[in-house]
């Protein structure tokens, strides 16, 4: 059953939201890999993403960042139409996968260089330095990535999530691979996006932490959301099951 804290205020009188879902769905075949999913979430809002493996979290990342397209359902990112305005969308949504993506045999600023240019992003070098240095590898960014650490390679995607300067920030297990240090810089990346009127999605296993810089919760279970609130609520509920 879903938890339902959606908004009920005047929609014509309000701001965009900054994503907005309608029983968006996604089926491969007969099977249902999302279904249904309806939430509201709101300018400066950070949304922890929770539920098992299988459940539909990395479905609904890919999504809302234009990399699959729904079934059924409709949705909108700062009023652009999630399936009409996808060049749009390109320069509003930041979009962190589970996997590098990453190219072994290029610098990590060559990394940055080649994606801002596939992407159609006009970067300067300075901006390229500012980015490397935002995820702590200043000092790495001559050397190639393919002797790179997973937890360096994880910053460098952060650091390419960031390239367009976007306003949603959608992450997938942002937190694998990571030392203390580099989960406290994805914290600090998602809260200050947050701060600045942008917005951001969590998909992590690691509830506590993401429930420590999250404004709301979503659950999913089997491709159904059976929660969508704040996380007041969301914590009370699950320590009195507990």
């Amino acid at each position: 059953m879903n938890g339902g804290f959606l908004s009920t205020g005047n929609a014509e009188m309000a701001a965009p939201a900054a994503l907005e879902l309608s029983q968006i769905a996604k089926i491969y075949g007969n099977t249902p890999a999302l279904r249904a999913a309806s939430f509201r979430l709101e300018n400066g809002q950070v949304l922890a993403l929770l539920g098992p493996n299988g459940s539909g979290k990395t479905t609904l990342l890919k999504i809302v960042a234009g990399a699959v397209s729904p079934s059924l359902g409709s949705g909108t990112i700062f009023g652009l139409d999630l399936r009409a305005q996808k060049l749009a969308l390109r320069s509003v949504v930041g979009f962190l996968a589970s996997e590098s993506y990453l190219y072994d045999d290029l610098t990590a600023a060559e990394n940055l260089g080649f994606v801002a240019t596939m992407a159609g992003i006009r970067i300067e070098s300075s901006t390229i330095d500012r980015l490397l240095s935002d995820v702590r590898l200043e000092t790495r960014g001559r050397e190639r990535v393919r002797s790179f650490s997973s937890g360096m390679k994880r910053r460098l995607s952060l650091a390419r999530m960031l390239l367009p300067s976007p306003r949603l920030l959608l992450l997938d297990e942002p937190y694998n691979s990571l030392d203390e240090d580099g989960a406290a810089l994805v914290d600090d990346t998602v809260s200050r996006a947050a701060r600045n009127g942008g917005a951001a999605v969590l998909a992590t296993h690691d509830a506590d932490r993401a429930l420590t810089i999250a404004t709301h919760v979503a659950r999913l279970e089997r491709g159904r959301l059976m929660y969508f609130g704040p996380v007041g609520p969301y914590r009370s509920r699950v320590q009195h099951v507990g």
